[in-house]
This record gives structure tokens, C-alpha cells and sequence, in this order.
């Protein structure tokens, strides 16, 4: 049977919110998902609490979430070598994630490094990875294009994606982390970067405005995709990228999306709905 990899991702829709969520709800959130049976959860960050202060407390979650009883693995963003560190302390986080820029400015703005910087960056993630049993996962964030005015081709995205292939990348999430994809940009990119990087999982993690998440899903997968990266309801945005944020691919879309390919997705159902209204509840 085809494999499809579900990521769910509370913490790209949580990290935006300007209220501080109080640990305790983050906690009951988080161990509901645990339950419903997503292959990944984004679950939190190892950042400066300057950056992104409603993610300060990803520590004192983790060391709440009921894992004994799901085969949900865990992945946290880290934006440099000392974050990869504090992450890596952690034996219950399977993946370190990586926010990689086509966009200079973008980088400088999200992690306070050049590309060039962030590629050194990337090399020491991917060496406390193997050392500690971890797998990186590089976002390589604006490979749609960037609200800045900065040149983007196809052919920028695959230079970049192979300078990170050929320092042991074997797992990229490629990111509309402004909305600006539709469904030819999506097919062309996808099409190109899994003709030119093989043995090289690849993933999307788009964000969408409701109208068209249909026509980007079928577009990533005609190119060949099987990882999807969703957050329920489609709460989120990259706050870093541009005041006014574009939504996440609502996971529940992704989910229905995939039916209609007769692909059946180890999901509870009934937990996945309670998960859906308790997502409103915090986020609305």
C-alpha cells in the first residue's frame, strides 16, 4: 500500500497567537493529538522566547505529553546551533526541523544568519542529528517566492536545494510560507526538485487560502509528493514573513484529499473531530 506521511502542526499554528496559551492548554491539546494518529507532530520550538515568546515554554510541555501510548513522533524547530543543542537533549524528539531560505532577507529575518551562515548552520543540525539519533528536516521556506521583491526561479530553489542535499539532507519540507503558490508553480517546482534530488524525501508545507487548497493538493501530489504538512482548521501563518499572514493548509482538507485517492490513514476519527473543535476553542 502507498505511504502517505501525515504532519500535524500546532506549533506553527499557536506561534503567532499574541496571548500567551497557558501551558496546561497547550498540554491537553498536544496529548489530544498524540491520540489521534498523525505520523509527525510539530509540537514546539527551541528559539529565543524574544522571537517567538508563546512557544517559551516548549520544555515544560514536552515533559508533560503522554507518549508511552502513540507512534505520533515528535519534531521541534530549532533556528541555530545552541537551539539544536537544547533539542537534542531531548531522547522523545525524533525530528529537528530547520527554517532554510530561498529569500536572503527572509533568513535574516527568521534566524539572524545569512544563507550562506544558515548553511553552516544546517551542517552542524545534520551532525548533532547522526550523533543523537535524530533526523533533520529542512523547511525551505519561501520556495514560492518572497514579499520582498527578491529575485525566484525554479532554478534559485534547486540551486539552494542541492547545496543542502550535498551536506547530507535527505528530508525537505518545501514551504509557501507566504500563500503565494497555485497549482502550476506547485507541479512545476515539485516536479523538478524530485527529477533533479533523488533519494531525497520531499515534502510540502504549503499555506493557502481556503478557495484553492484543493488545486494545490492535487497539484503536489500529480508531482509525486506523499508528505504533507496541515494544521487543523488552518490556523497559522509565519509571523516573521509579513504582517498579514496567510493560513496553513487545513489538515482536515489534507485528509479528505488523500480519501478521494482510496488511501486509508491511521486516523481516530472521532478524536480527530474533538481535536478540530478543541483547535477552535484555543485559537479563535
Amino acid at each position: 500500500m502507498e505511504k502517505v506521511t501525515l504532519i500535524e502542526c500546532p506549533r506553527d499554528a499557536m506561534q503567532g497567537i499574541h496571548d500567551f496559551i497557558p501551558t496546561a492548554i497547550k498540554v491537553d491539546y498536544l496529548n489530544l493529538l498524540l491520540k489521534v494518529g498523525f505520523d509527525v507532530l510539530d509540537f514546539g520550538s527551541f528559539v529565543s522566547p524574544k522571537a517567538i515568546p508563546q512557544l517559551r515554554d516548549t520544555s515544560e510541555v514536552l515533559a508533560q505529553l503522554d507518549l508511552a501510548s502513540s507512534k505520533t513522533k515528535l519534531l521541534a524547530i530549532v533556528a541555530n546551533q545552541r537551539g539544536a543543542e537544547d533539542a537534542c537533549r531531548f531522547n522523545e524528539i525524533a525530528y529537528l526541523g530547520f527554517p532554510f531560505s530561498v529569500s536572503e532577507q527572509f533568513q535574516l529575518r527568521n534566524t539572524n544568519s545569512t544563507r550562506e551562515q544558515s548553511l553552516d548552520r544546517v551542517k552542524g543540525i545534520v551532525d548533532l542529528c547522526a550523533k543523537h539519533n535524530k533526523k533533520a528536516v529542512i523547511y525551505l521556506s519561501m520556495a514560492f517566492g518572497n514579499p520582498y521583491e527578491e529575485e525566484w526561479s525554479i532554478a534559485i530553489v534547486l540551486e539552494w536545494a542541492s547545496k543542502l542535499k550535498a551536506l547530507g539532507v535527505d528530508l525537505m519540507a518545501v514551504s509557501d510560507t507566504i500563500g503565494s503558490s497555485d497549482a502550476q508553480s506547485i507541479h512545476a517546482l515539485m516536479g523538478v526538485l524530485v527529477q533533479n534530488l533523488p533519494n531525497t524525501e520531499l515534502g510540502v508545507h504549503l499555506h493557502s487560502h481556503p478557495l484553492f487548497w484543493q488545486e494545490k493538493m492535487e497539484a503536489a501530489y500529480a508531482a509525486g509528493v506523499r508528505r504533507f504538512d496541515g494544521a487543523i482548521k488552518g490556523f497559522g501563518g509565519c509571523p516573521m514573513a509579513k504582517d498579514d499572514l496567510v493560513g496553513n493548509m487545513a489538515t482536515e482538507n489534507i485528509v479528505s484529499f488523500l480519501e478521494t485517492k482510496n488511501l486509508v490513514l491511521p486516523l481516530n476519527a472521532e478524536l480527530f473531530l474533538q481535536a478540530q473543535q478543541r483547535a477552535v476553542q484555543i485559537m479563535s
